[in-house]
């Protein structure tokens, strides 16, 4: 049986979560899964299961905020949520024939790389340059955006299946480079779609049975107060300030992740 300060524990890492995704619109996986195989002993799997279902509430919560604000167009980019479903699916299997500890290691990996990219990557408003990008992907027809946009939805859902994360961040790459969405509204459409995402991917990890409801629950809890405050301040942060301290966060807890799963290989 936990004791009363855990329960306290897992409502702060559910809060945090929301304001991270609520400000940079990035899945909180990369939380809750190091902090709940490194403090509860959860097994990865589990841990990822869990992120995932936290990942649907966050990111609904966020998204009801920006959608307020009229900062959503999910029809736009509806076809990377359809080909993210399908992948997320396709990536929890995956996940499931992975070893703990391939799964462990490669998850440290991860959180190593995004923290040294949030870390060295600065914000980038200048519109000319955005324009430039948007030039070099040039569509004649519009199947081809379709299609285009069903293949990048279909590998981020792969990701997020196999790693628990919604894909926020690569959905607003894409929405904004693919589909020249407006940088708000790029951030609100794209949590909508991490939503969407990650409730496929835990309906993958609900059926091998590797979700904890207690857990989620209690997270999902936070998620939303920290979700909803997040929102309301996320244009008032200075953003590359943000981007350094969770940057600096991942990149310990990649380490610490990725040490402890050398040392407990046998």
């Amino acid at each position: 049986m936990m004791q009363p300060y855990m329960y306290l524990l897992m409502i702060l890492i559910g809060i945090g979560t929301g304001a991270i995704t609520s400000l940079i619109g990035a899945s909180g996986v990369m939380i809750i899964v190091p902090l709940l195989t490194m403090l509860f002993s959860v097994s990865v799997h589990a841990a990822i299961g869990t992120s995932l279902l936290v990942d649907v509430i966050a990111s609904l919560t966020v998204s009801y905020a920006y959608y307020k604000n009229g900062n959503i167009d999910l029809k736009s980019g509806i076809w990377i949520a359809i080909g993210s479903i399908a992948g997320s699916q396709l990536g929890a299997l995956l996940a499931d024939s992975m070893g703990e500890s391939n799964l462990s290691s490669s998850f440290g990996v991860i959180l190593l790389l995004a923290g040294l990219f949030m870390f060295f990557k600065k914000s980038n408003d200048n519109k000319t340059t955005s324009n430039k990008m948007h030039k070099r992907i040039n569509f004649k027809y519009e199947w081809q955006r379709i299609v285009a946009s069903l293949l990048i939805g279909f590998a981020i859902g792969i990701l997020s299946g196999i790693f628990g994360a919604g894909g926020g961040v690569m959905i607003l790459i894409a929405l904004i480079v693919l589909l020249s969405f407006p940088l708000h509204k790029a951030i609100g459409t794209s949590t909508l779609i991490m939503a969407i995402t990650a409730l496929s991917g835990a309906a993958g990890y609900a059926i091998r049975g590797n979700i904890n409801l207690t857990l989620s629950l209690l997270i999902g809890i936070g998620s939303i107060i920290g979700g909803a405050l997040g929102s309301r301040y996320a244009n008032k942060i200075n953003e590359n300030l943000l981007k350094k301290i969770v940057g600096v966060a991942f990149i310990a807890m990649g380490v610490i992740m990725t040490m402890i799963t050398l040392f407990t290989i046998k």
